[in-house]
């Protein structure tokens, strides 16, 4: 069952959409405001978010831009204003769609249904401290600055950070890149791999804290 954040500060519009999104099935979530909603945000890790642009502690685009920092779930804007700028504006930060009041019912399930739809089958992004991978777009990157990487270091960070904490050993690893350079990967070549890979994402590449080595075993990438 999906759940649905309404940040909404008309109690009547707020009321009348939580009972009308429970019949259709869905967990409902509500606050009046910024602060509550994002409270809310980080407790209850919704599906989506139903965002109100006008709110008295504060504004649907503050709201959306922080959320936007801690997380991909998609936004959707209710708002009594069909100014093109706030929509542009509302697109710019990172919504996913937008709908003016006065709406029915039927058509916000309905782009609800869409957007979960949407990010349901999109690849996830995958974080390890202060490195990111976007999987749809063969991107990575440091600190929020973008990092380039040859095929084989993309394709052994992606095996990392798609296995957290997990042991990696290094037959697992040479035939991940075997299979993508269509060479074997021995030991020393394995080596230099890693070695690259650590001089582009870490800090820190002789003291590595974001793949660490398992003397005799592996690798593991750091879980956070």
């Amino acid at each position: 069952m999906s759940v649905i954040l309404l940040i909404e500060d008309d109690p009547a519009i707020s009321e009348t959409l939580s009972e009308y999104l429970k019949t259709e099935g869905y967990t409902v979530r509500t606050a009046p405001g910024q602060k509550e909603g994002l409270r809310l945000f980080q407790e209850s890790e919704p599906d989506c978010v139903l965002l109100d642009i006008s709110l008295a502690d504060g504004n649907g685009f503050s709201v959306c831009s922080a959320i936007r920092g801690m997380s991909e779930t998609p936004v959707i804007f209710l708002t009594a204003s069909a100014d093109e700028a706030c929509t542009v504006a509302g697109f710019e930060i990172g919504a996913d769609d937008y709908i003016s009041k006065p709406f029915r019912p039927r058509e916000l399930s309905a782009r609800i249904r869409n957007v979960l739809r949407r990010h349901s089958s999109a690849p996830k992004l995958l974080h390890c401290q202060n490195i990111t991978l976007d999987p749809s777009k063969a991107l990575v990157t440091k600190n929020g600055q973008e990092i380039f990487l040859s095929a084989l270091e993309y394709r052994l960070l992606l095996l990392f950070l798609s296995n957290p904490g997990q042991l990696i050993s290094r037959d697992r690893i040479a035939d991940e890149l075997w299979t993508i350079s269509g060479e074997f990967i021995g030991d020393n070549t394995l080596n230099v791999y890693m070695k690259r890979l650590r001089d582009k994402i870490e800090d820190n590449p002789q003291t590595p804290r974001i793949i660490r080595t398992v003397r005799g075993l592996g690798y593991k990438a750091s879980e956070s």
